[in-house]
């Protein structure tokens, strides 16, 4: 089953009424110009159906079967620019070919960065899973920092988070989140926000909640709790859940660039090696607290979940990809600081930014999969992939 009629509707009706309406729509500063803008106000009902209806498709050539547990793996998949070398990985590699269930963000459906292909509809044709795609954004350009280097215009300029999964997938949910910040009011504009999907995965031996989640980078650490808030206030009771992503827990309010260079300066005088040490890779012990307190709140459980205390993703002052992006709201002069704070370090910071969370769930073995992005001369993506077993 490929994608429904309505869905390829909708992508058609994105085709042709958004390319005419890219300048117009550029020149707004804020959201609230946008939303006043005659060029907004045409295609708004659009906008609104595009970013509210799930892309399902079901490619799975039979029922797979019972297991004593179950593999779940979350990776942030960076567009899926490298989709090539992340399904072979899918194929081949030890671990990735036993997963059961990836959650997925920051997943393309027609961007010139990532080839204008739908990477989340690509990877589950290919690995014969069920996919649902939820997206969150329709870019107005071809992204940010060197993605703005690649060749031709977007297709269809969407991207958001998926659940694939080898059984199915049923009560589908989208559960939007609000933007940390203004996402027309910075150089790369989207319309939309995050959105949460969440599903519910059915195997022959026990049913479940999988939610793929991504916080907002560009926000506080206030408004990533909130917006996990948002999530845990949408899922329904009665079945076990995992929650797994990119949560962004980098310690840092990323609001506004002057108070991350405030953040980064006190960090610099609490010591570098304590921060990566006691922070960067805990982030549930002080900065991020307010988010993993929520969670053992609503009865969640991330200590066997997690490989405590190992990063996920490792800043590189000298990656042009990293520093692109940072490049466009912070200040040329903060990365001499930046190189200068790292020097003990060869310039690299980890951070432990993806993360499970699971109730009502007997979880086992959860690891970080290093070698998809270190030593390689083209990384796979710039998060690590993490997994996690279900015993049933």
């Amino acid at each position: 089953m490929t994608r429904s009629v309505y869905q390829e509707q909708l992508y058609a009706a994105l085709t042709r009424e958004i390319p005419p309406r890219l300048e117009a729509l550029a020149q707004c500063r804020s959201t609230a110009e946008m939303e006043v803008h005659p060029a907004y106000r045409a295609i708004a009902p659009l906008v609104a159906r595009c970013l509210a209806t799930p892309h399902i498709a079901d490619f799975r050539p039979e029922e797979a079967p019972a297991r004593p547990c179950y593999r779940v793996l979350a990776w942030n998949i960076e567009r899926g620019t490298q989709l090539e070398a992340q399904l072979e990985a899918f194929r081949t590699h030890p671990y990735l070919k036993t997963c059961d269930v990836l959650l997925l963000t920051e997943a393309d459906a027609g961007m010139a960065r990532s080839g204008n292909r739908m990477v989340a509809e690509v990877l589950a044709r290919e690995l014969g899973m069920a996919q649902v795609f939820a997206p969150c954004y329709i870019a107005l350009g071809k992204g940010s920092g060197v993605e703005r280097q690649v060749e031709g215009d977007n297709v269809l300029g969407l991207h958001g988070n998926a659940i694939l999964s080898r059984y199915p997938i049923r009560d589908i949910r989208l559960i939007p989140l609000d933007n940390g910040v203004d996402k027309m009011a910075h150089r790369e504009k989207r319309l939309g926000r995050q959105a949460a999907v969440a599903a519910r995965i059915d195997f022959p031996n026990l049913s479940l909640h999988a939610v793929s989640v991504h916080l907002d980078a560009q926000s506080t650490q206030r408004h990533r709790r909130e917006q996990m808030r948002s999530v845990l206030d949408e899922l329904p009771s009665g079945l076990p859940v995992i929650l797994g992503g990119d949560w962004n827990t980098s310690t840092y309010d990323s609001s506004h660039a002057f108070r991350a260079i405030l953040g980064f300066w006190l960090r610099v005088m609490m010591g570098v090696d304590h921060v990566i040490r006691n922070h960067y890779l805990h982030p549930e012990r002080r900065f991020e607290r307010g988010l993993f307190q929520l969670l053992g709140d609503r009865g969640f459980e991330y200590q066997r979940s997690n490989r405590m205390g190992e990063h996920t993703i490792c800043y590189d002052v000298s990656d042009p990809r990293a520093t692109g992006s940072l490049r466009e709201w912070v200040p040329e002069w903060c990365f001499a600081f930046i190189r200068w704070a790292l020097r003990s370090h060869e310039g690299r910071c980890p951070m432990k930014l993806d993360w499970f969370a699971t109730r009502g769930l007997r979880v086992e073995n959860p690891v970080v999969i290093h070698d998809l992005r270190e030593g390689r001369a083209a990384p796979m993506s710039d998060h690590d992939a993490i997994g996690v077993d279900i015993v049933v």
